[in-house]
């Protein structure tokens, strides 16, 4: 299991072209995302999100839960189908009762595309990825617009990347986004 430590922030065009200004090293990914979920809505009520992600049109499925410590465990599989993802990600260590979950079905709740332009940075002895996120959230017929900055962890000291993370934000007046954008995407799905 991968263990998921990131921090994300609320932004706007101008906001990540001064970023990506200031950082050298981006490489621009293409992402489109779909998220599923069960007819009855098992994975959301237990807060794991299962998704299906094309970047640069390679097709990488996850299925990310809570961890007591509020970071998320992350698996992550290349494959073609959702629905062989299932088998391949309980392989690797998923919960198994995930294959129980989605015996019945699942279905695509909701989605997001987005261009991603990510980094990868050596911060006082750690690897972070920041990571400038412009594009949509599809949910229940409706497309909202977002943009971000997130600074994932990728080895290292949570508190270095908490530092770089809360100076980006001071340096770019950025606002915290405590919601992921599966969180976002179900939400405009549900209105």
């Amino acid at each position: 299991m991968g263990r998921e430590f990131e921090l994300k922030y609320r932004a706007d065009s101008q906001k990540i072209a001064a970023i990506r200004e200031k950082f050298p090293g981006f490489a621009s990914i293409e992402m489109q995302t779909a998220y599923y979920d069960t007819p009855d809505g098992a994975l959301g009520l237990r807060r794991w999100t299962l998704r299906r992600r094309l970047e640069n049109g390679r097709s990488v499925c996850t299925v990310k839960i809570p961890l007591p410590d509020g970071s998320r465990g992350e698996w992550e599989a290349e494959c073609g189908s959702i629905l062989d993802a299932v088998q391949e990600l309980c392989k690797l260590g998923a919960p198994k009762g995930l294959l129980a979950l989605t015996q019945s079905g699942i279905c695509e709740v909701c989605a997001a595309r987005f261009t991603r332009l990510a980094a990868t940075l050596e911060v006082s002895g750690c690897i972070l990825e920041l990571a400038l996120d412009q594009g949509s959230l599809l949910g229940g017929g409706r497309e909202l617009p977002f943009a971000e900055v997130e600074v994932e962890l990728k080895h290292g000291s949570e508190i270095v990347a908490v530092a770089f993370a809360e100076n980006l934000a001071k340096e770019f007046n950025l606002t915290a986004e405590p919601a992921s954008k599966a969180q976002r995407a179900m939400a405009l799905a549900q209105k």
